[in-house]
């Protein structure tokens, strides 16, 4: 499994990249191979307000539905158009165009409670 060391991580399975006040997030590499085959995706609309924690979306893979939770807290401010067409995509390319959301962190410090990718890497064995 490959875990990005330039990542954050929670203990629910999602990804975040920091890029200046917008976080980038998707679900990681084991999230998808869990899952299995990606068949949908349902995120809130852009400009939603979404705390740390909170659901923002689900994923809909062949054996079963999935929340999405929010590392950080924010607004919602792009979601990934392309997973609406190749859903897919989060299974082939978990880090990279299966990306789901960009969220303006409301509380950038919320980033120091994540996991850096050797302590996820342990978590999920």
């Amino acid at each position: 499994m490959n875990y990005p060391s330039d990542l954050y991580y929670t203990k629910e399975h999602e990804w975040i990249r920091i890029e200046g006040n917008v976080a980038v997030i998707g679900i990681t590499e084991f999230a998808q191979s869990e899952l299995g085959d990606i068949v949908f995706i349902e995120i809130e609309d852009v400009g939603t307000e979404v705390a740390r924690d909170e659901v923002f979306g689900t994923v809909e893979a062949v054996k079963t539905v999935s929340e999405l939770f929010a590392p950080v807290s924010g607004r919602i401010a792009e979601i990934n158009d392309a997973l609406d067409a190749s859903p897919e995509a989060v299974n082939e390319d978990a880090y990279g165009k299966g990306w789901m959301i960009k969220m303006e962190m409301s509380d950038p410090s919320e980033v120091e409670g994540l996991l850096s990718a050797e302590d996820y890497s342990e978590m999920v064995g």
